[in-house]
C-alpha cells in the first residue's frame, strides 16, 4: 500500500460522469489535502477535465480504459464481460493494495457483484450489506441504516452481523459513544414480526461485546426521530424504506414550491414577505442543507475486505465529493480493522464467509 490516502475512482460511473467524478475529487481535496487518486476511464474525456482544475493533475493518476459498465447491464453480464471496465479496474486497485478504497457512481448491482467477487467478505461476515446515514430531527445526529438492498433474504445471524457493522460505523465515523441499535419491525412489542426478526432479537439480546446497545424493535417512524443511531433490516425492506423516504423529501420540496408559485396570490404574498424572508434566510438555508441528499451521499458496502463506496448515480460534483469523504473517513480510521476487532471479541472473527466463493454467488 502506498503512503498517505489513495482513493480509486470509477471515472465513467454515473449519469454525468466523468465530469462529476473529476470535479468531485477536486472538491474533496479541500477537506482531505493528503488524498491522491487513481482514476480509470476514457483518457480523451477525462484528461481535459483534470487540466481544468488547478493542482489536480499532480495528485491524480489517470489509467485509460475504453470499457465501462452501463446502467442497463445486468450484474452477471458486467461481472463476466467487464474485466477491463473502469468499474472493475477501480475495484482491482483496492484488492491489489494500490488504493485504500474505491468510489463509484455506477450501476449498483454490478458494483456490488464485482466488489463481492473481487474483494471478498471479512471473516465472520457471511453477507456484506449496503449502509448509509440519514438526518434525524436531532441536529448534528444522524442515523445509520442497513441493509439497503444487497440481501433480499436474510437470516437472524445476518441481521446480527448488520448490527455489528452499523454499530462500528456509528461509533467510529459519527462519534456516538454507545450507539443505540434497533431492529426494524411492524411494531415495538416483542410478539410482533416474523420469525427472522424475532430470532435476530434473541441473538442480539444474547450477544456479548456488541458495539452499541440493542434497544429492541423500532418502527418506521422511529428511523428519523433520533431515538436510535442504527436501524437494522433486510435488504428488501431497507431498499423500499430508503426510496420512500427519498420520495417523501422530494414531495415536500415540490409542495412547498407549488404553494408559493401556483397562484398569483401566493406570488404576491411571497413578495410582500420579502423583508421577513431575508431575516429568516439563514435558517432556511440551514434547513435546506440538512435535507439536501447530496450531503448524505455515499452508501458503504460494509463487510468486505476492501472499502467500496457507492455514490448516487444522479448526483452532482458536490454529492460525489461527499461520497469520497465517506470513503476517506472510513479509510483514515481503518474501519475494516475496527470491524475485525469487534467480530473477534464477539467470537465471530474466525468464521469464514460463504457468499463470495463464486461468480454465481456474487450476482445472487
Amino acid at each position: 500500500m502506498q503512503n498517505g490516502l489513495v482513493i480509486s475512482l470509477d471515472g465513467m460511473g454515473g449519469d454525468d460522469a466523468p465530469l462529476i467524478v473529476v470535479e468531485g475529487a477536486w472538491r474533496a481535496r479541500r477537506k482531505y489535502p493528503q488524498a491522491k487518486f487513481i482514476i480509470f476511464g476514457d483518457e480523451q474525456k477525462i484528461r481535459p477535465l483534470i487540466k481544468k482544475h488547478p493542482g489536480l493533475e499532480s495528485v491524480m493518476e489517470l489509467r485509460h480504459t475504453p470499457d465501462l459498465v452501463t446502467s442497463e447491464d445486468k450484474p452477471s453480464t458486467a461481472l463476466r464481460n467487464g474485466r477491463n471496465s473502469s468499474m472493475r479496474l477501480a475495484i482491482d486497485a483496492v484488492a491489489s493494495g494500490e488504493a485504500h478504497c474505491v468510489v463509484s457512481a455506477g450501476n449498483t448491482g454490478a458494483l456490488m457483484a464485482m466488489a463481492k467477487f473481487v474483494l471478498k467478505a471479512l471473516p465472520g461476515i457471511t453477507r456484506p450489506a449496503i449502509a448509509t446515514y440519514m438526518p434525524t430531527k436531532i441536529p448534528e445526529r444522524g442515523v445509520v441504516m442497513l441493509d439497503l438492498g444487497a440481501n433480499v433474504d436474510c437470516g437472524p445471524k445476518n441481521l446480527v452481523e448488520f448490527a455489528t457493522l452499523g454499530g462500528v460505523f456509528s461509533r467510529e465515523i459519527m462519534k456516538v459513544a454507545e450507539p443505540r441499535i434497533g431492529l426494524l419491525n411492524v411494531g415495538s412489542e416483542q410478539m410482533k414480526g416474523h420469525e427472522t426478526v424475532k430470532g435476530a432479537a434473541e441473538l442480539l439480546c444474547a450477544t456479548r461485546h456488541l458495539p452499541g446497545k440493542y434497544i429492541g424493535f423500532v418502527e418506521g417512524d422511529d428511523i428519523c426521530s433520533g431515538t436510535v443511531d442504527v436501524v437494522v433490516t433486510d435488504g428488501f425492506t431497507g431498499n423500499i424504506v430508503l426510496k420512500a423516504i427519498e420520495g417523501t423529501a422530494k414531495l415536500i420540496g415540490s409542495l412547498a414550491k407549488q404553494t408559493f408559485l401556483s397562484s398569483w396570490l401566493g406570488k404576491i404574498g411571497a413578495v410582500l414577505c420579502l423583508p421577513g424572508f431575508a431575516v429568516a434566510l439563514p435558517a432556511f438555508m440551514s434547513l435546506k442543507k440538512r435535507l439536501d441528499p447530496r450531503f448524505y451521499n455515499g452508501a458503504s458496502f460494509m463487510g468486505l475486505k476492501g472499502l467500496c463506496i457507492k455514490s448516487h448515480g444522479g448526483t452532482d460534483a458536490i454529492g460525489f465529493a461527499n461520497a469520497i469523504g465517506v470513503a476517506a473517513e472510513m479509510s483514515l480510521i481503518q474501519f475494516n480493522k475496527k470491524v475485525a476487532q469487534e467480530l473477534e471479541s464477539m467470537g465471530l472473527g474466525s468464521e469464514q464467509a460463504d457468499s463470495t466463493a463464486s461468480l454465481e454467488e456474487a450476482t445472487a
